[in-house]
């Protein structure tokens, strides 16, 4: 018997669709901002985390982003060629990479400090549409992953 509740099914219905299709704009948008400063969304955020930890090893990055690794290896490359960053082997284990911000990582800092606020014009949401949709959305992440927001 075939089921006749295709409805389910449908793309409009689902709240993955959504989710994917913003996230995909959100990261287009961001892009004029962050070409002239030599930044991907990614290698953005990547500084975000070390502009408030100085220094941590891959895996806790990969906590904080979500990212895993074998994403993280080739980005982290890149932005130690930029000059944003340094990696080094922990003195303890040495199976461990330390990343540390660079001074030229921290002065990237004040260029783009106009970025989130540029992002909040291009969304335009009210402060409350915000702060639920900010909840909401670390809210699902917990319940996906089993751990709570780490930033």
């Amino acid at each position: 018997m075939i089921d006749t509740n295709i409805e389910g099914l449908a793309l409009k219905n689902q709240l993955c669709f959504p989710l994917y299709a913003c996230a995909k704009e959100i990261v287009r948008a961001y892009q004029p901002l962050l070409e002239p400063l030599n930044l991907t969304y990614t290698q953005y955020i990547v500084m975000m985390v070390l502009w408030e930890h100085s220094h941590l090893n891959v895996k806790s990055l990969g906590e904080y982003l979500y990212l895993d690794s074998g994403t993280l290896t080739p980005l982290l490359r890149k932005m130690e060629a930029k000059g944003f960053l340094t990696r080094t082997r922990s003195k303890e284990d040495e199976r461990t990479v330390i990343i540390s911000i660079t001074d030229e990582g921290r002065a990237l800092q004040q260029r783009v400090a106009h970025v989130p606020q540029a992002m909040a014009q291009v969304v335009d949401l009210t402060e409350e549409e915000f702060t639920t949709m900010y909840k909401l959305l670390y809210k699902m992440i917990a319940q996906l992953t089993g751990r709570e927001q780490k930033v």
